[in-house]
């Protein structure tokens, strides 16, 4: 698959106890299935050759035979399949027998790898039976050639970078210190486990979690095949739990009690930028990838169809019940930054500049939030309205109502004639509506928000957002500056629904009512003149949906992926919402502002990070303001 993404599975299948030829023919239909579906890695269960369940059976020579003859057979008849496969199988050697996984690829075995860890307590009795896995590789006898044999295997591929694959089984992922930690930090981004976990009351929310808890922890991949039906039921019963995680989200899980394949498109560019990111995972170190023997491997590259969910807003929760918990702890972000900040400076003012826009409403919320964990009287936020140029009767009355409603004190500066004043000193024409003429107003509103807060010994409360900041859409020194921006790091897909959220619980039916207006109202700097009393500038026909640009700018930032991937992950996503060729041209937008407004971002005031992507140049973002786009944007130009 392309940018990254390959296909993989956890196969269940109906087996029968000590049948190793029956359940070869299970494995290998499956097995056929899942090529056909493009799979290119599929996990079996614990012993799924033999049944789990099969006792002291496992000591009867004739099992044994025939689980090799087996095995032989169903290597042989997938020569023609394009999938590596890891299967559980008993494995003689050394006089000893071995609870392990079969790798194979194209009728040819890869390796074994034992099972490291033997449970003997509660229902478990493998010891009775089994030898602990070596990390230590030897070479073990197979048809005519040698295959390596140990815990300590990865198989890398060579022709879909960063798939390194290891396995472990079972228990072992169930220990203090899993094989798989050793795994990943020698290399593997995916872990295959062939597991026979039985189930009880209980056990099956915790075994989600472990898996997805794992996954998180190592920053891979996790395919995890359970045994299911066909197990003996004489004391235990087997759910084929199958599960497919990435990174802590868990990409699929299978309905439990019933034979399947659970399928998951993994993606290893995800994987890979994550591990580049976080220092402390020290992955690929060079002692610890002594210990291993790797074994190479090539698998088809292929264009299929993504099988995968790619979130369009992806700051913003699906569930209505996490999207509000996450908007509360926002909120509680947002207040106790600016609490903080008002503690060190002693102050007990807070002003701002409230336009009936969402940006400016949300701070409000913000501040009125924060005073009331100091204890500090909301008529100490003053409320700066100042119309001008560009202000609707709409907007006006809604920050009006809104700082009336909440407590604030409500003073208004009209700049009509300051500003025309100004234009008047620098010789610019006001029927000239260029860029002057918008700047002008923000930079003097900003002034006289500095000379209010210096009057009343208060904080400038920033009103700008993320999305704004991502593509400078602010005016230097104007709206850019304040003393302390409670929504730098809050997209503005987010702001709406933060405020949605404050109207939904605040008690006041007036107040609800202005901020559900706020949330109807189009999104404009209202710089230029209303056309017949309603709003003339738009900021999303000029600068581009905030829909697509977060999307952006959040797998850009997050991940660094390339402009092709985005641009096919936003088609795949939003695809329905907006044209291909629409996303193109804002998606060369989003780089182009990107890179040139950087200027801006390097000297943002201070303000709290609240999600997984912030552009604080202190914190998030070092990036040069002066960096070249030409590479990204000679990428999108060759798309077309």
């Amino acid at each position: 698959m392309k940018y990254g993404f390959i296909r993989t599975a956890a196969a269940t299948p109906k087996i029968r106890v000590a049948d190793p030829e029956y359940n070869g023919k299970q494995i290998y239909r499956m097995i056929k299935e899942g090529a056909a579906r493009k799979a290119k890695i599929m996990v079996f269960p614990e012993l799924c050759l033999t049944g789990y369940t099969c006792g002291d059976l496992f000591m009867q020579d004739t099992l044994l035979m025939k689980t090799k003859e087996a095995l032989k057979k169903l290597i042989q008849d997938t020569a023609s399949v394009d999938m590596l496969v890891f299967a559980g199988t008993l494995w003689q050697w050394g006089g000893k027998l071995y609870n392990a996984a079969a790798v194979f690829l194209r009728g040819r075995l890869l390796g074994v790898v034992p099972k490291k860890h033997i449970p003997n307590y509660g229902e478990f009795y493998e010891a009775r039976y089994f030898t602990e896995g070596s990390e230590k590789i030897v070479m073990v006898p197979w048809e005519k050639e040698m295959v390596p044999m140990g815990t300590n295997l990865l198989f890398c591929c060579s022709t879909m970078p960063g798939l390194v694959a290891a396995c472990e089984i079972c228990e072992d992922v169930w220990v203090p210190c899993p094989p798989s930690i050793s795994h990943a930090l020698a290399g593997a981004t995916v872990i295959a486990n062939c597991s026979a976990s039985d189930e009880t009351v209980g056990k099956g929310e915790y075994r989600n979690e472990l898996i997805k808890g794992q996954s998180a922890r190592l920053v891979c991949g996790y395919v995890y095949a359970n045994a299911g039906e066909g197990e003996s039921t004489q004391d235990l019963v087997f759910g084929g739990h199958n599960m497919i995680a990435e990174n802590g989200i868990m990409l699929a899980v299978s309905e439990r009690f019933e034979s399947n394949i659970t399928y998951g498109d993994l993606d290893l560019e995800r994987l890979a930028s994550e591990r580049r990111r976080m220092t402390t995972f020290v992955g690929a170190d060079p002692g610890r990838m002594e210990q291993y023997q790797t074994v190479d491997f090539a698998l088809e590259t292929e264009n299929i169809e993504l099988n995968r969910f790619i979130d369009p807003h992806p700051f913003v929760p699906d569930d209505e019940g996490e999207r509000k918990k996450r908007c509360e702890e926002i909120l509680s972000i947002q207040a106790m930054g600016l609490k903080k900040r008002l503690e060190h400076t002693g102050g007990t003012h807070a002003v701002l500049g409230i336009s009936g826009g969402l940006d400016s409403t949300l701070a409000l919320l913000v501040t009125a939030r924060t005073f009331d964990m100091l204890n500090i009287p909301r008529n100490q936020i003053h409320a700066v309205t100042m119309p001008c140029f560009g202000t609707t009767d709409r907007t006006y009355h809604n920050a009006c109502v809104m700082a009336e409603k909440l407590g604030a004190s409500l003073k208004e500066v009209n700049i009509k004639e300051s500003v025309l004043q100004h234009f008047k000193d620098i010789g610019q024409d006001p029927t000239i509506h260029d860029v002057t003429y918008e700047n002008a107003q923000a930079r003097e509103r900003t002034q006289i928000l500095m000379d209010v807060a210096n009057q009343v010994g208060g904080l400038v409360v920033g009103t700008g957002d993320m999305s704004e900041l991502a593509l400078g859409w602010a005016t230097y020194n104007g709206d850019h500056m304040s003393m302390y921006g409670v929504n730098a790091s809050v997209p503005k897909t987010l702001v709406r629904h933060l405020v949605r959220y404050y109207a939904d619980t605040c008690q006041k039916k007036e107040l609800k009512e202005v901020l559900l207006d706020v949330l109807d109202t189009p999104v404009s700097p209202e710089l230029l003149p209303p056309k017949d009393g309603v709003i003339a500038q738009k900021t999303e026909d000029l600068v581009g949906p905030y829909e697509l640009h977060d999307f952006f700018m959040y797998y850009i930032l997050r991940f660094g992926y390339g402009p092709e991937k985005i641009y096919y992950m936003a088609v795949k996503a939003l695809g329905e919402e907006y044209e291909p060729e629409v996303i193109l041209k804002w998606l060369k937008t989003f780089y182009r502002r990107f890179f040139s407004q950087q200027f801006k971002r390097s000297c943002v005031p201070d303000g709290p990070k609240v999600g997984t992507v912030a552009l604080s140049p202190r914190g998030d973002l070092r990036m040069p303001s002066d960096a070249s786009s030409r590479i990204w944007l000679e990428a999108l130009e060759a798309m077309e």
